[in-house]
């Protein structure tokens, strides 16, 4: 098993929040779309003939993308590299670019699962992130995706941030379950260093993050989404039975992926590589027949501890015997050592070798995840 994600890296606008690479500047994108696809060429023999059964198309906003684009990039994957039966295909979509043409347009492409990125269903939250859309357009996508045949589909919510009341909280959350959409993305407003929200606290416009609020709306979050009868797969990710997120299943279980564009990741065999996150760059390596890469062979130590944060965050959890087999007992002592302070607090639950966290050790999980690091 193997995926592959394309990094598009363009934007209407800049998300006050957001520090993935992107440009709202369109003018190179067709030299853009050229070196994906020229990337995908130079990238061939990577996953040595495994099926490929999971394509992303993340960002950056990737429903800026034509239709003819899209299928050109997914034409060369299908003739690049062995594709599974049922490939999940994924197109991240803000709800400004899936206006009812454009959908009629898609429906002739290979994608069978939208992202879509609502954030609230408030004009004033959006507006204080700087979103492209509005809430009316919000409303208008997932419906019109729904009405076009496309089941699979989810979207994100944003939690924790200073215009967001627990009223107007569980008002999202009931607006966007009442749509009927299978999976449900949430995620904790962060305030990242060189993002403009960061900018905007340091001088004093805008207030800092609150972290109870943010545990109070994860808290909200959980017991509402049980009720309405989803899966709470993964810290930040729930799904109706069945309708699991394959592809980001695949990063949590360790599955080899290959990420094309830049500034993307890919990960094979212990070891990681990452793309230069520059466009101008980028574009120029590629056109040169070189790969804009750099290289990290994982020690032991970071594969332990990479298994650690990325187990722990799923429900499935961390398997104890599974460090032994892989890594030998003497690291699975100095984890158990460990986790009675856990157990002590009602963190985590052990079933033998299995370590789950509990509904208030996801609250903690990347702490609980450090505090068990092997050095």
């Amino acid at each position: 098993m193997a995926g592959i994600y394309l990094h598009i890296p363009f934007c209407k606008k800049a998300c006050h929040y957001c520090d993935f690479h992107f440009t709202t500047s369109p003018l190179r994108k067709d030299e853009m779309i050229a070196s994906l696809r020229k990337e995908l060429t130079l990238q061939s023999d990577f996953f040595d003939n495994a099926l490929v059964e999971t394509i992303y198309f993340g960002g950056g906003t990737p429903s800026l993308l034509s239709a003819d684009e899209i299928k050109w990039i997914l034409g060369d994957i299908h003739e690049i590299f062995p594709i599974s039966p049922n490939p999940e295909i994924t197109l991240e979509a803000n709800p400004d670019d899936l206006n009812p043409q454009k959908v009629r347009e898609l429906k002739n492409t290979l994608i069978n699962r939208f992202s879509i990125g609502i954030q609230s269903f408030f004009d004033e939250d959006l507006v204080w992130m700087n979103r492209a859309h509005n809430t009316r357009e919000a409303e208008a996508s997932v419906k019109r995706v729904q009405d076009a045949g496309f089941e699979n589909i989810t979207a994100d919510l944003i939690y924790g941030y200073p215009l967001l009341t627990n009223e107007k909280w569980h008002l999202n959350i009931e607006q966007l379950t009442s749509f009927g959409v299978p999976h449900i993305s949430a995620y904790s407003m962060t305030v990242e260093p060189a993002t403009a929200l960061a900018s905007f606290i340091r001088k004093g416009k805008q207030q800092a993050m609150n972290e109870a609020q943010s545990a109070e709306q994860f808290l909200i979050l959980m017991e509402s989404l049980k009720e309405a009868g989803f899966e709470h797969y993964e810290i930040s990710n729930f799904a109706k039975p069945g309708w699991h997120s394959r592809h980001n299943s695949n990063y949590w279980n360790g599955i080899p992926y290959l990420g094309i564009g830049p500034s993307a990741h890919s990960f094979k065999a212990n070891v990681r590589q990452w793309n230069v996150a520059n466009n101008t760059k980028y574009i120029e390596s590629i056109g040169a027949g070189l790969i804009p890469a750099d290289k990290e062979e994982l020690s032991e130590a970071n594969r332990i501890n990479e298994y650690i944060m990325t187990s722990l965050r799923t429900e499935a959890g961390m398997d104890l015997q599974r460090i032994t087999t892989s890594f030998g007992n003497e690291y699975r002592l100095l984890i158990e050592n460990e986790l009675q302070q856990f157990c002590d607090k009602n963190w985590i639950s052990q079933d033998g070798a299995r370590v789950t966290l509990t509904t208030d050790g996801k609250l903690y999980a990347d702490h609980i995840a450090s505090d068990l690091f092997v050095e």
